[in-house]
């Protein structure tokens, strides 16, 4: 018992230090930085153009409950979702193939006692810390405009945590698939297929049937899903399923992505 905890508290101190060297990059020059706020801009001028600029003309827009509730507040759960999403595979996917094929940062990490799952945790773990700016910061800017309750928020917070770890973990596994920077065209294009088809703009059950079939099997529409029931604080059971999707999606994308790292860099 006693060696167990010594080892776990070995392997805790390896993804500390981990996320440690991404704030120190993120420290040296206001480059990463601005980097880092970027993917907060594009969901929050979404918001404003879309769901408020847009919203004046829509109206209201029904829920599954049959209840009605102003645009904007339809569309910000939903530009929440997008924001964990986008931070985290901003972090993951395209900086994690950085730091692996080109930088070859991970090259000297491995060559410490840190093992390929504690730095795909530590990638993960600093997806989350981004992540957890990105959610705080919109939900606050939520509370401020009045799109949603403050005991919708406090619970839509973890799970925009979970959001970002879902896709996080989701684009270190795909990271290690891509050959080139060319590859990832594939990645942006998918990113924003699910931006437009996940529920974000209008219900699912507007699309046509075969559309709606495929649109339910999506991340981000189980993303959605769990971030706008809990914003607008309307509990149902569906939301557990899309809760376990996504923890499947960190479960999976950590364990795929750390043993491909593993075979790529320790042959």
């Amino acid at each position: 018992m006693v060696i167990a905890l010594l080892a776990a508290r070995r392997s805790a101190g390896r993804v500390g230090a981990v996320v440690g060297r991404n704030i120190g990059a993120m420290r040296s020059g206001p480059s990463y930085l601005l980097v880092l706020l970027s993917g907060l801009v594009e969901p929050l001028l979404y918001l404003l153009s879309i769901g408020v600029g847009v919203g004046a003309l829509i109206g209201t827009m029904e829920l599954d409950d049959g209840s009605r509730v102003p645009y904007a507040v339809f569309v910000a759960p939903a530009m929440l979702a997008v924001s964990a999403m986008s931070g985290a595979l901003a972090e993951t996917a395209f900086n994690f193939f950085h730091k692996m094929k080109y930088a070859r940062i991970y090259d000297a990490v491995l060559a410490t006692p840190v093992g390929p799952f504690e730095l795909v945790l530590g990638e993960l773990t600093w997806a989350m810390i981004r992540g957890a700016l990105y959610a705080g910061i919109f939900l606050a800017v939520m509370v401020a405009m009045g799109l949603v309750p403050a005991v919708g928020a406090v619970a839509a917070f973890p799970a925009a945590l979970l959001v970002g770890l879902a896709f996080g973990g989701f684009g270190a596994a795909v990271a290690t698939f891509m050959r080139g920077w060319e590859d990832f065209d594939l990645v942006t294009t998918g990113q924003f297929a699910l931006f437009l088809f996940s529920g974000t703009f209008v219900p699912v059950r507007d699309y046509p049937a075969v559309l709606e079939v495929v649109v339910t099997l999506t991340p981000l529409y189980h993303a959605v899903e769990l971030l706008r029931g809990l914003a607008l604080w309307r509990l149902e059971w569906d939301l557990l399923v899309s809760g376990a999707y996504l923890l499947v999606m960190v479960l999976g994308g950590l364990w795929v992505a750390s043993r491909r790292l593993g075979r790529y860099m320790c042959p």
